[in-house]
């Protein structure tokens, strides 16, 4: 039976390399004219496509490096000065805040000392009657 598989598998061999010939037979080749054609047709074919892909490489990592980089570098200068500006409106606000509270206190110490002046005059008033 072992014998029997092996002899039927080199038969097949045997077949399929004959068939494989007789393919190959009928293969029209082109002609050496033929092939210089479409040799020189895939080359111009792969230079244009490269040609194309490193302009495209070109102006896209242009625009990354003058463009993209630039409008990052104005993005952060404008949060900058804005976090400064926040910084100084809040640093402006205490400073306002501490004049109201300086300005408040005195004018209280203007209003103590009057009713204490006017304190003064209704006793120096008291006093002469």
């Amino acid at each position: 039976m072992a014998k029997e598989k092996e002899s039927k598998v080199k038969n097949d061999n045997k077949h399929f390399m004959k068939d494989v010939k007789a393919e190959l037979k009928k293969v029209v080749w082109p002609t050496s004219k033929q092939m210089v054609n479409n040799v020189t047709a895939v080359l111009v074919i792969v230079l244009v496509t490269a040609a194309i892909v490193f302009c495209l490489d070109f102006v896209f990592g242009a625009m990354n490096k003058y463009g993209v980089e630039k409008i990052k570098e104005h993005v952060q200068s404008n949060n900058q000065s804005q976090s400064q500006n926040v910084d100084n409106n809040d640093s402006n606000k205490e400073n306002v805040s501490d004049e109201n509270n300086e300005e408040s206190n005195a004018d209280e110490q203007n209003v103590d000392s009057e009713n204490n002046e006017n304190d003064g005059n209704a006793d120096n008033t008291q006093v002469n009657e």
